[in-house]
């Protein structure tokens, strides 16, 4: 079974309520292993009002929640069931599943929340010298100067024309050599 990201509807102003009581009842009912993530998608807004600079964090999608599961019965019927749920976005009618969101539209909502799409585990280490897969970079290889994994992203110095280019990529354009 594999995973995907579905948007539960929810009642206007209960998302953070919704993540914090779907994320207890995948604790307390075992369901880790198919209901992974509860975004609320937001993004930061800074207003300047009397000269003072206010930072206030603003709901994207208000009265939705974003929820990276896999869709059994068993995940269906807890997410379904949780407080402050309308609805999976997506079903139609009582019996059916809901559908997924496609990975294009995931990955532009996690970007623009900052967010990486995927846990990965990161088994490259500082100083490693990896190969570039794909970009302006593809097939230069570079040395592993940082490496930053909440962003899923490293910092390489790339050997070009006899100078070293620091330049910034993501996990998934560079491979071990």
């Amino acid at each position: 079974m594999e995973k995907n990201w579905y948007v539960v509807h929810t009642y206007s102003g209960y998302e953070n309520k919704v993540k914090a009581n779907l994320e207890k009842r995948v604790e307390s009912m075992g369901m880790k292993d198919k209901i992974f993530r509860v975004v609320v998608p937001e993004e930061t807004e800074t207003d300047v009002k009397n000269g003072k600079r206010k930072t206030t964090k603003k709901k994207v999608f208000p009265g939705y929640v974003l929820v990276e599961m896999v869709m059994t019965d068993d995940s269906w019927y807890v997410v379904r069931n949780t407080p402050g749920v309308t609805g999976f976005v997506g079903s139609s009618g009582a019996g059916s599943k809901p559908t997924p969101l496609m990975e294009e539209e995931v990955k532009m909502i996690l970007k623009r929340m900052g967010m990486p799409l995927a846990e990965v585990d990161v088994d490259y280490e500082v100083n490693e010298t990896v190969r570039i897969k794909e970009g302006p970079f593809a097939n230069f290889t570079g040395k592993i100067e940082a490496i930053d994994p909440d962003k899923h992203k490293v910092k390489l110095l790339v050997d070009m024309f006899g100078r070293e280019t620091r330049v910034e990529l993501e996990f998934s354009q560079i491979e071990k050599i």
